[in-house]
């Protein structure tokens, strides 16, 4: 048994230690913004956070999540209207959409720790997320655009405590 806080609500998993994450998440947890790509984490479409860091799902045992807390796309936003979410819809970024939850998942765990990146280090950030529809131009303008959302809620934030 495992015991993991998974979108801010803990649930006790009973599988073998060695089970994949993703597979934890989407037949266990019926959490199907997780998707399965290549299943040896070289694709990205898997990306979740495990206290707050971006990792892939389908290479992270259920052992290593014991005790943790995991986000994932659904937990990312209650409302769907994480920046992200808004700047990907903003800037049309999805075509087929398989990988959009984990290159949004990425590009979060970016955001969190850097809420001003540069243009190299969103591209830097994100390599190794791939998407066979070839929208990274798109990407990263959502990246930029979500950023700049990010920073001007930090400074309305800022303003309204010195106040």
């Amino acid at each position: 048994m495992a015991v993991l806080t998974i979108n801010g609500r803990q649930v006790t998993v009973d599988a073998p230690k060695s089970t994949p994450l993703l597979w934890i998440i989407r037949d266990t947890l019926d959490l199907k913004g997780t998707k399965f790509g290549c299943g040896h984490g070289f694709c990205g479409a898997c990306t979740v956070h495990v206290d707050g860091v971006a990792v892939r799902s389908c290479k992270t045992h259920l052992a290593e999540v014991d005790g943790k807390s995991v986000t994932t796309i659904e937990g990312l936003s209650e409302h769907g209207d994480h920046p992200l979410q808004k700047a990907w819809v903003a800037e049309q970024v999805p075509q087929c959409g398989y990988c959009q939850s984990g290159q949004i998942m990425q590009a979060a765990s970016l955001l969190a720790t850097n809420p001003a990146p540069t243009r190299d280090e969103i591209v830097e950030h994100m390599n190794g997320n791939l998407c066979r529809c070839m929208t990274y131009p798109r990407i990263v303008k959502a990246i930029e655009r979500a950023a700049t959302d990010v920073r001007a809620s930090i400074e309305t934030q800022g303003a309204g405590r010195k106040a």
